[in-house]
């Protein structure tokens, strides 16, 4: 586990990269549907959804975080979101980015890996449902680690710290 994203003033938000890989989960998400003309604009769009609406203006609440998809949740919302005036609608949305809440707070946050959303459901959509399948064990590992105490969260700085305080997770 890693920070992906530490300067917004709401929620941090970490990622998660297999041991012998470069790029991290998140980031091979973004760069991969960014890099593609047919996504480009809904990438952005999730990425805007991410880091502004989540990460400076509302935090992970539950009204962002509604789609349950067992072990973790789908970004972005889904069905119609008011939260201050601020509508959330992302109607027929193609992507899904998967996110685990930490503890269901709203400042902590760890963002997998996702895909195209391609039939009505995840494991109809044949790319979109590994992501998810490996979203989930990344989950259930992290909450383990957690419930073990394994690894640990500093409140006072908004990070999660192996059981020894140090800042590099491995999981």
């Amino acid at each position: 586990m890693e920070i992906w994203d530490d300067e917004a003033s709401k929620c941090t938000f970490y990622t998660v990269r297999w041991e012998d890989s470069i790029e991290n989960e998140t980031d091979k998400f973004f760069n991969k549907y960014d890099a593609n003309p047919e996504f480009k604009k809904s990438t952005q769009q999730l990425l805007s959804f991410v880091l502004d609406s989540i990460g400076e203006d509302h935090g992970a609440i539950d009204a962002l975080f509604n789609r349950f998809e067992n072990e973790v949740v789908g970004l972005p919302n889904k069905g119609n979101v008011n939260v201050s005036g601020v509508v959330f609608l992302y109607p027929n949305f193609p992507l899904r980015l998967y996110a685990l809440r930490i503890n269901n707070r709203s400042d902590l946050v760890v963002l997998f890996n996702g895909g195209v959303k391609s039939a009505q459901t995840n494991q109809g959509s044949k790319e979109l449902y590994i992501k998810w399948i490996e979203a989930c064990q990344f989950a259930k590992r992290i909450e383990d680690a957690l419930r073990t105490k394994e690894i640990i969260i500093d409140n006072k700085q908004r990070r999660i710290l192996s059981d020894n305080r140090d800042e590099e997770i491995f999981l």
